[in-house]
Protein backbone atom coordinates (compact mmCIF):
# COMPACT_ATOMS: atom_id res chain seq x y z
CA UNK A 1 0.00 0.00 0.00
CA UNK A 2 1.05 3.69 -1.05
CA UNK A 3 1.97 5.42 2.57
CA UNK A 4 0.34 8.92 2.59
CA UNK A 5 2.56 11.69 3.44
CA UNK A 6 1.58 14.34 6.18
CA UNK A 7 0.38 17.75 5.44
CA UNK A 8 1.83 21.03 7.63
CA UNK A 9 -1.60 20.72 8.83
CA UNK A 10 -0.73 17.16 10.43
CA UNK A 11 1.15 17.33 13.80
CA UNK A 12 3.29 14.91 12.84
CA UNK A 13 4.71 16.80 10.17
CA UNK A 14 6.45 18.67 12.62
CA UNK A 15 9.21 16.09 14.19
CA UNK A 16 11.89 18.61 15.05
CA UNK A 17 12.80 17.79 18.23
CA UNK A 18 14.27 21.35 19.63
CA UNK A 19 10.57 23.22 19.52
CA UNK A 20 8.92 23.99 22.70
CA UNK A 21 7.99 26.70 24.61
CA UNK A 22 11.14 27.30 26.53
CA UNK A 23 13.11 27.74 23.09
CA UNK A 24 10.52 29.88 21.95
CA UNK A 25 10.24 31.88 25.21
CA UNK A 26 14.27 32.42 25.06
CA UNK A 27 14.09 33.90 21.73
CA UNK A 28 10.94 35.91 22.11
CA UNK A 29 12.66 37.57 25.29
CA UNK A 30 15.46 38.80 22.93
CA UNK A 31 12.82 40.50 20.21
CA UNK A 32 10.71 41.79 22.98
CA UNK A 33 13.67 43.85 23.96
CA UNK A 34 15.49 44.72 20.76
CA UNK A 35 12.28 45.38 18.18
CA UNK A 36 10.97 47.68 21.10
CA UNK A 37 14.47 49.47 20.83
CA UNK A 38 14.00 49.63 16.63
CA UNK A 39 10.48 51.10 16.88
CA UNK A 40 11.57 53.69 19.13
CA UNK A 41 14.99 54.56 17.42
CA UNK A 42 12.64 54.51 14.14
CA UNK A 43 10.44 57.45 15.51
CA UNK A 44 13.19 59.52 16.54
CA UNK A 45 14.71 58.99 13.24
CA UNK A 46 11.22 60.10 11.71
CA UNK A 47 11.88 63.33 13.87
CA UNK A 48 14.76 64.37 12.74
CA UNK A 49 13.03 65.30 9.51
CA UNK A 50 11.18 67.97 11.32
CA UNK A 51 8.16 66.23 9.44
CA UNK A 52 5.91 68.96 10.19
CA UNK A 53 8.65 71.60 9.11
CA UNK A 54 7.20 71.20 5.23
CA UNK A 55 5.52 68.98 3.02
CA UNK A 56 9.24 68.27 1.26
CA UNK A 57 11.02 66.90 4.11
CA UNK A 58 8.00 64.17 4.76
CA UNK A 59 7.59 61.44 2.32
CA UNK A 60 4.69 60.38 4.17
CA UNK A 61 1.45 62.61 3.46
CA UNK A 62 -1.86 61.79 4.65
CA UNK A 63 -0.86 60.01 7.19
CA UNK A 64 -3.53 60.94 9.74
CA UNK A 65 -2.87 60.36 13.65
CA UNK A 66 -0.21 58.62 12.89
CA UNK A 67 2.06 61.54 11.81
CA UNK A 68 1.93 63.02 15.31
CA UNK A 69 4.68 65.30 15.59
CA UNK A 70 7.69 64.91 18.18
CA UNK A 71 9.57 67.69 18.86
CA UNK A 72 11.66 70.04 16.95
CA UNK A 73 14.91 68.02 16.46
CA UNK A 74 18.22 69.46 17.82
CA UNK A 75 21.58 70.23 17.19
CA UNK A 76 23.13 69.41 20.11
CA UNK A 77 24.83 66.51 20.61
CA UNK A 78 25.84 67.26 17.09
CA UNK A 79 26.10 63.25 16.81
CA UNK A 80 22.50 62.35 17.66
CA UNK A 81 21.06 60.83 14.72
CA UNK A 82 24.81 59.32 13.67
CA UNK A 83 24.24 56.98 17.34
CA UNK A 84 20.56 56.74 16.48
CA UNK A 85 20.70 55.42 13.21
CA UNK A 86 23.98 53.22 13.57
CA UNK A 87 21.97 51.63 16.58
CA UNK A 88 18.28 51.10 14.10
CA UNK A 89 20.54 49.51 10.98
CA UNK A 90 22.78 47.24 13.26
CA UNK A 91 20.38 46.00 15.62
CA UNK A 92 17.77 45.82 12.62
CA UNK A 93 20.36 43.23 10.93
CA UNK A 94 21.93 41.86 14.02
CA UNK A 95 18.10 40.74 15.12
CA UNK A 96 17.52 38.63 11.86
CA UNK A 97 18.69 35.04 13.04
CA UNK A 98 16.98 35.40 16.35
CA UNK A 99 13.90 36.83 14.40
CA UNK A 100 13.75 34.03 11.81
CA UNK A 101 14.28 31.16 14.43
CA UNK A 102 11.56 32.70 16.09
CA UNK A 103 9.11 32.05 13.36
CA UNK A 104 10.78 28.66 12.46
CA UNK A 105 9.99 27.41 16.02
CA UNK A 106 6.05 28.45 15.70
CA UNK A 107 5.44 27.23 12.50
CA UNK A 108 3.50 24.85 13.66
CA UNK A 109 0.84 27.01 14.88
CA UNK A 110 0.39 28.91 11.39
CA UNK A 111 -1.41 25.46 10.30
CA UNK A 112 -3.19 24.73 13.35
CA UNK A 113 -6.91 23.08 12.43
CA UNK A 114 -9.52 24.73 12.81
CA UNK A 115 -8.04 28.18 11.95
CA UNK A 116 -10.33 29.67 14.85
CA UNK A 117 -11.67 27.61 18.08
CA UNK A 118 -13.57 31.02 19.08
CA UNK A 119 -13.45 34.36 18.78
CA UNK A 120 -10.55 35.11 21.40
CA UNK A 121 -8.56 32.32 19.44
CA UNK A 122 -9.53 33.92 15.94
CA UNK A 123 -8.44 37.29 17.42
CA UNK A 124 -5.30 36.20 18.07
CA UNK A 125 -4.60 34.39 14.95
CA UNK A 126 -5.12 37.27 12.85
CA UNK A 127 -2.80 39.62 14.89
CA UNK A 128 -0.36 36.27 14.82
CA UNK A 129 -0.22 36.60 10.80
CA UNK A 130 -0.07 40.77 11.07
CA UNK A 131 2.43 40.50 13.43
CA UNK A 132 4.54 37.64 10.84
CA UNK A 133 3.66 39.89 8.11
CA UNK A 134 4.44 42.85 9.66
CA UNK A 135 7.85 41.53 10.91
CA UNK A 136 9.04 39.91 7.46
CA UNK A 137 8.07 43.09 5.66
CA UNK A 138 9.58 45.71 7.68
CA UNK A 139 13.00 43.64 8.04
CA UNK A 140 12.51 42.90 4.04
CA UNK A 141 12.46 46.45 3.35
CA UNK A 142 15.22 47.80 5.56
CA UNK A 143 17.68 45.49 4.33
CA UNK A 144 16.81 46.47 0.87
CA UNK A 145 16.97 50.21 1.99
CA UNK A 146 20.57 49.78 3.77
CA UNK A 147 21.66 47.60 0.18
CA UNK A 148 20.58 50.44 -1.93
CA UNK A 149 18.16 48.33 -3.81
CA UNK A 150 14.81 49.97 -4.44
CA UNK A 151 13.04 47.09 -5.64
CA UNK A 152 9.96 47.95 -4.22
CA UNK A 153 7.30 49.70 -5.33
CA UNK A 154 6.62 53.16 -3.96
CA UNK A 155 8.56 55.63 -1.57
CA UNK A 156 10.49 53.32 1.07
CA UNK A 157 9.72 55.97 3.56
CA UNK A 158 5.93 55.58 3.16
CA UNK A 159 6.03 51.68 3.06
CA UNK A 160 8.37 51.14 5.80
CA UNK A 161 6.61 53.96 7.70
CA UNK A 162 2.98 52.62 7.78
CA UNK A 163 4.31 48.69 7.82
CA UNK A 164 5.95 49.83 10.94
CA UNK A 165 2.63 51.08 12.86
CA UNK A 166 0.96 47.64 11.65
CA UNK A 167 4.18 45.76 13.14
CA UNK A 168 4.09 47.06 16.13
CA UNK A 169 0.37 47.58 16.98
CA UNK A 170 0.18 43.10 16.57
CA UNK A 171 3.85 43.25 18.69
CA UNK A 172 2.41 45.45 21.15
CA UNK A 173 -0.96 42.57 21.62
CA UNK A 174 1.26 39.56 21.20
CA UNK A 175 3.79 40.72 23.87
CA UNK A 176 0.74 41.15 25.99
CA UNK A 177 -0.39 38.03 25.67
CA UNK A 178 2.72 35.84 25.43
CA UNK A 179 4.83 37.78 27.84
CA UNK A 180 3.78 36.57 31.64
CA UNK A 181 3.58 32.88 29.34
CA UNK A 182 7.22 33.27 28.16
CA UNK A 183 8.65 34.66 31.47
CA UNK A 184 6.68 31.69 33.60
CA UNK A 185 8.18 29.34 30.80
CA UNK A 186 12.17 30.53 31.83
CA UNK A 187 11.52 30.51 35.18
CA UNK A 188 10.21 26.95 35.57
CA UNK A 189 12.55 24.27 35.70
CA UNK A 190 10.36 21.39 33.60
CA UNK A 191 9.39 22.52 30.39
CA UNK A 192 5.33 22.42 29.78
CA UNK A 193 3.78 20.26 26.73
CA UNK A 194 2.26 22.68 24.97
CA UNK A 195 1.43 22.69 20.64
CA UNK A 196 4.98 23.87 20.22
CA UNK A 197 5.94 20.51 21.19
CA UNK A 198 6.54 17.45 18.50
CA UNK A 199 4.36 14.19 19.49
CA UNK A 200 6.67 12.18 17.62
CA UNK A 201 10.17 13.69 17.83
CA UNK A 202 12.87 12.90 15.60
CA UNK A 203 16.43 12.30 16.78
CA UNK A 204 18.01 14.86 17.77
CA UNK A 205 20.83 16.24 15.68
CA UNK A 206 21.64 19.45 18.05
CA UNK A 207 20.45 20.41 21.34
CA UNK A 208 18.48 23.56 21.96
CA UNK A 209 21.62 25.00 23.80
CA UNK A 210 23.70 24.66 21.05
CA UNK A 211 20.70 26.27 18.58
CA UNK A 212 20.59 29.08 20.82
CA UNK A 213 24.51 29.47 20.27
CA UNK A 214 23.90 28.71 16.49
CA UNK A 215 21.56 31.47 16.09
CA UNK A 216 23.49 34.06 18.68
CA UNK A 217 26.68 33.46 16.83
CA UNK A 218 24.54 34.47 13.56
CA UNK A 219 23.76 37.73 15.19
CA UNK A 220 27.07 38.35 16.05
CA UNK A 221 28.06 37.95 12.85
CA UNK A 222 25.65 39.82 11.13
CA UNK A 223 26.78 42.59 14.11
CA UNK A 224 30.66 42.29 13.62
CA UNK A 225 29.87 42.49 9.79
CA UNK A 226 27.34 45.66 9.83
CA UNK A 227 28.75 47.92 12.81
CA UNK A 228 31.96 49.01 11.14
CA UNK A 229 30.27 51.43 8.63
CA UNK A 230 29.18 53.60 11.21
CA UNK A 231 33.27 54.60 11.83
CA UNK A 232 36.26 55.31 9.62
CA UNK A 233 39.73 53.10 8.74
CA UNK A 234 40.06 49.24 9.73
CA UNK A 235 36.47 49.04 11.26
CA UNK A 236 35.06 50.41 8.14
CA UNK A 237 37.41 47.29 6.70
CA UNK A 238 34.90 44.52 8.22
CA UNK A 239 31.79 45.89 7.48
CA UNK A 240 31.37 43.09 4.63
CA UNK A 241 27.99 43.35 4.22
CA UNK A 242 27.37 46.94 3.98
CA UNK A 243 27.30 49.32 0.96
CA UNK A 244 29.57 51.61 2.77
CA UNK A 245 32.08 49.02 4.06
CA UNK A 246 35.63 48.91 2.54
CA UNK A 247 37.72 51.43 2.16
CA UNK A 248 37.92 54.91 2.10
CA UNK A 249 36.34 56.19 -1.58
CA UNK A 250 39.84 58.18 -2.86
CA UNK A 251 42.57 59.38 -0.31
CA UNK A 252 42.95 63.01 0.61
CA UNK A 253 40.32 66.00 2.05
CA UNK A 254 37.85 64.98 0.19
CA UNK A 255 38.32 60.93 0.87
CA UNK A 256 35.40 59.99 2.66
CA UNK A 257 32.03 58.48 2.21
CA UNK A 258 29.37 59.80 -0.02
CA UNK A 259 25.78 58.36 -1.16
CA UNK A 260 25.33 60.10 -4.89
CA UNK A 261 28.16 61.11 -7.09
CA UNK A 262 27.51 63.81 -9.61
CA UNK A 263 27.94 62.49 -12.58
CA UNK A 264 24.96 59.77 -11.20
CA UNK A 265 22.34 62.72 -10.14
CA UNK A 266 23.70 64.48 -13.52
CA UNK A 267 25.62 67.43 -11.94
CA UNK A 268 28.06 68.96 -14.96
CA UNK A 269 30.81 71.02 -14.72
CA UNK A 270 29.54 73.42 -16.59
CA UNK A 271 26.64 74.47 -14.18
CA UNK A 272 29.06 74.29 -11.55
CA UNK A 273 31.73 76.57 -12.87
CA UNK A 274 32.60 80.27 -11.96
CA UNK A 275 30.74 81.68 -14.74
CA UNK A 276 27.33 79.77 -14.27
CA UNK A 277 26.80 79.39 -10.79
CA UNK A 278 25.14 81.88 -8.66
CA UNK A 279 23.53 81.18 -4.99
CA UNK A 280 20.01 82.53 -5.05
CA UNK A 281 19.13 83.54 -1.64
CA UNK A 282 16.15 85.21 -0.89
CA UNK A 283 14.02 86.72 2.61
CA UNK A 284 12.26 89.47 3.88
CA UNK A 285 14.25 92.27 2.02
CA UNK A 286 14.59 90.90 -1.52
CA UNK A 287 16.87 88.27 -3.53
CA UNK A 288 20.49 88.32 -3.27
CA UNK A 289 22.50 86.85 -6.24
CA UNK A 290 26.16 85.48 -4.81
CA UNK A 291 29.11 83.56 -6.74
CA UNK A 292 31.58 81.53 -4.84
CA UNK A 293 33.90 84.66 -5.07
CA UNK A 294 31.45 86.47 -3.39
CA UNK A 295 30.92 83.71 -0.76
CA UNK A 296 34.76 83.48 0.02
CA UNK A 297 34.90 86.88 0.91
CA UNK A 298 32.53 86.93 3.53
CA UNK A 299 33.01 86.08 7.31
CA UNK A 300 34.21 82.40 6.77
CA UNK A 301 33.82 79.64 9.68
CA UNK A 302 34.47 76.24 10.59
CA UNK A 303 32.84 73.04 12.29
CA UNK A 304 33.81 70.18 13.07
CA UNK A 305 30.88 67.67 12.17
CA UNK A 306 30.19 64.45 10.98
CA UNK A 307 27.66 63.01 7.23
CA UNK A 308 25.19 60.53 8.74
CA UNK A 309 22.82 58.67 6.92
CA UNK A 310 19.49 56.87 7.07
CA UNK A 311 21.25 53.86 5.54
CA UNK A 312 23.03 53.57 8.89
CA UNK A 313 26.82 54.75 7.41
CA UNK A 314 28.39 57.71 8.98
CA UNK A 315 31.89 59.19 8.68
CA UNK A 316 33.92 60.84 11.96
CA UNK A 317 33.75 64.54 12.35
CA UNK A 318 34.90 66.31 9.16
CA UNK A 319 36.30 69.86 9.34
CA UNK A 320 34.19 71.83 7.66
CA UNK A 321 34.56 75.94 6.51
CA UNK A 322 32.17 78.25 5.00
CA UNK A 323 29.29 80.80 5.29
CA UNK A 324 27.29 80.23 8.25
CA UNK A 325 23.22 80.32 7.24
CA UNK A 326 22.56 82.36 10.52
CA UNK A 327 24.46 85.44 8.34
CA UNK A 328 23.23 84.80 4.91
CA UNK A 329 19.79 84.98 6.71
CA UNK A 330 21.22 88.75 8.20
CA UNK A 331 21.92 89.36 4.07
CA UNK A 332 18.10 89.02 3.39
CA UNK A 333 16.75 90.38 6.95
CA UNK A 334 17.02 88.38 9.33
CA UNK A 335 18.11 89.40 12.76
CA UNK A 336 16.27 86.27 14.15
CA UNK A 337 17.01 83.61 11.79
CA UNK A 338 13.86 81.63 10.68
CA UNK A 339 13.46 78.50 8.66
CA UNK A 340 15.37 77.80 5.41
CA UNK A 341 14.29 75.89 1.80
CA UNK A 342 17.05 74.70 0.25
CA UNK A 343 16.85 73.78 -3.27
CA UNK A 344 20.31 72.05 -5.60
CA UNK A 345 21.25 71.57 -9.12
CA UNK A 346 20.35 68.30 -8.79
CA UNK A 347 16.68 67.82 -10.83
CA UNK A 348 15.96 64.73 -9.63
CA UNK A 349 15.91 62.63 -6.13
CA UNK A 350 13.56 62.51 -3.39
CA UNK A 351 15.74 65.12 -1.34
CA UNK A 352 17.05 67.24 -3.96
CA UNK A 353 14.73 70.28 -2.24
CA UNK A 354 15.15 70.22 1.94
CA UNK A 355 13.83 71.76 4.95
CA UNK A 356 15.44 73.36 8.16
CA UNK A 357 14.31 74.71 11.62
CA UNK A 358 14.83 77.61 12.55
CA UNK A 359 16.82 76.77 15.45
CA UNK A 360 18.65 74.71 13.22
CA UNK A 361 19.92 78.08 10.81
CA UNK A 362 20.57 79.78 14.13
CA UNK A 363 23.15 76.82 15.33
CA UNK A 364 26.70 78.60 14.76
CA UNK A 365 28.24 75.32 13.46
CA UNK A 366 25.61 75.50 10.76
CA UNK A 367 26.96 75.97 7.53
CA UNK A 368 26.98 76.76 3.21
CA UNK A 369 30.11 75.08 3.43
CA UNK A 370 32.34 75.57 0.74
CA UNK A 371 35.47 73.43 1.67
CA UNK A 372 36.43 70.30 4.20
CA UNK A 373 39.09 69.12 5.70
CA UNK A 374 41.34 72.25 4.24
CA UNK A 375 40.68 71.78 0.65
CA UNK A 376 38.11 73.19 -1.69
CA UNK A 377 35.17 70.60 -1.67
CA UNK A 378 34.97 67.83 -4.63
CA UNK A 379 32.13 67.54 -7.28
CA UNK A 380 30.56 64.40 -5.88
CA UNK A 381 30.85 66.09 -2.12
CA UNK A 382 28.81 69.14 -3.61
CA UNK A 383 30.91 72.02 -5.34
CA UNK A 384 30.11 74.87 -5.10
CA UNK A 385 28.70 74.87 -2.03
CA UNK A 386 26.59 72.82 0.31
CA UNK A 387 24.56 72.46 3.01
CA UNK A 388 26.22 70.88 6.53
CA UNK A 389 24.08 71.31 10.18
CA UNK A 390 24.79 69.55 13.53
CA UNK A 391 22.97 66.28 13.90
CA UNK A 392 20.74 66.34 10.46
CA UNK A 393 20.08 63.72 8.62
CA UNK A 394 22.51 63.00 5.91
CA UNK A 395 19.40 63.97 2.99
CA UNK A 396 19.00 67.63 4.80
CA UNK A 397 22.58 68.29 4.32
CA UNK A 398 21.80 69.44 0.69
CA UNK A 399 24.89 69.13 -2.00
CA UNK A 400 25.04 71.48 -5.18
CA UNK A 401 23.28 74.29 -3.30
CA UNK A 402 21.49 76.74 -5.74
CA UNK A 403 18.56 78.56 -4.16
CA UNK A 404 18.27 79.39 -0.37
CA UNK A 405 14.91 81.08 0.57
CA UNK A 406 14.24 82.10 4.49
CA UNK A 407 11.13 82.55 5.82
CA UNK A 408 8.80 80.89 8.25
CA UNK A 409 7.14 77.86 6.48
Amino acid sequence: MRRTLPTPFAPGFWRSPLRGPRFTSVLGVVLLGGITVLFLTGLVSYAAYNPDLDPVNDKTQGKGILGFYLFSWPTDPHWLYRLNQGIHVTLGIALIPVLLAKLWSVVPRLFTLPPARSLAHAAERISLLLLVGGALFEFVTGVLNVQLDYIFPGSFYALHFYGAWVFFAAFVAHAALKTPKALRNLRQLREEKDDLVAPEPAEPTVSRRGALWFVGGGSLLLFATTVGQSFDGFLRRTALLAPHGGGEPGSGPNGFQINKTAAKVGITPAETGAEAWRLVVTGRTGTVRLSRADLLQLPLHSASLPIACVEGWSTSDQWWRGVRLRDLAALVGYDDPPDVFVESLQRAGAFRRAALRANQVADERSLLALTVNGEDLSPDHGYPARVIVPAAPGVLNTKWVARMTFGDL
